[in-house]
């Protein structure tokens, strides 16, 4: 398990909300999910509808455990859409999707609760 997904660990030091509305948090579709073997950890590609004003992004995602291509298609999900890329082996990592690490460290994905609409940012 990764040090940083353990549960039960103490709250970070306090921010700022002025740094909390820094970050961009925004709902998405996954349109596209598959194998990425070049990872240096199991992952999938995986390319997410933010609607029309930001469009379609691409991410590494290390989520190999709880889902299979086939489930996330059609998923709504959370990401950080404001980070800089990352190089993830041959790919470029646009947004970070967001999850919690379940009792054996595998991600589980955050998603929003009902229908909201693709670019949505959490309030």
């Amino acid at each position: 398990m990764h040090k940083d997904f353990q549960p039960d660990t103490p709250p970070e030091a306090e921010i700022g909300f002025a740094d909390y509305l820094k970050v961009d948090i925004r709902v998405g579709r996954i349109v596209r999910a598959e194998a990425f073997p070049e990872a240096r950890n199991p992952s999938y590609r995986l390319w997410i509808d933010f609607g029309p004003t930001i469009g379609e992004r691409k991410s590494a995602a290390q989520i190999t455990v709880n889902y299979t291509p086939d489930d996330l298609v059609g998923r709504r999900i959370m990401a950080v859409v404001n980070f800089p890329p990352r190089q993830i082996g041959p790919m470029r990592s646009e947004v970070l999707v967001l999850g919690f690490a379940d009792e054996t460290g595998a991600i589980r994905l955050a998603q929003p609760d009902g229908d909201v609409p693709l670019g949505a940012r959490l309030a």
